[in-house]
């Protein structure tokens, strides 16, 4: 294999990194017991939400690095407790605490028996903050 750079002891700078290749199982369904508990995924988002913006106030510019690094929290925190073979998809909205309403949905192509979601919601007499992580069962 022919380098473009290489070291001064004639190695390639750039190791080429080899993807380990797995077999296919062929499972449609998660196994008994590993299902997505909505139950369980919503406490502990409840609690990571209460614990992440306890007294936090809202700023407009802040709002969106704030949503992105939740998202990131509480996906991975949701991680712990799901079971492997899910795919998570986590969206958080924030906004300004006032005296307006505000209706989220969500619509989703998935099969009933083995997918799932959970949802949790924060708020302080500054902000507001709707959490909803989807766990979809992958092959």
């Amino acid at each position: 294999m022919l380098h473009s750079r290489v070291s001064f002891s004639g190695l390639p700078l750039f190791q080429p990194i080899l993807k380990t290749r797995l077999e296919n199982t062929y499972k449609m369904q998660p196994d008994e017991g590993c299902k997505f508990d909505a139950g369980r995924v919503q406490r502990v988002l409840e609690g990571a939400l209460a614990s992440a913006l306890g007294t936090t106030v809202y700023s407009p510019q802040g709002s969106a690095p704030l949503a992105q690094s939740l998202a990131e929290l509480l996906q991975s925190q949701a991680k712990e407790v799901v079971p492997p073979r899910y795919k998570l998809v986590c969206n958080v909205l924030l906004g300004q605490q006032g005296q307006q309403s505000l209706l989220v949905a969500s619509r989703a192509l998935w099969d009933p028996e083995s997918d799932s979601f959970a949802s949790a919601t924060f708020s302080n007499a500054s902000l507001f903050a709707v959490a909803t992580v989807h766990g979809v069962y992958f092959e």
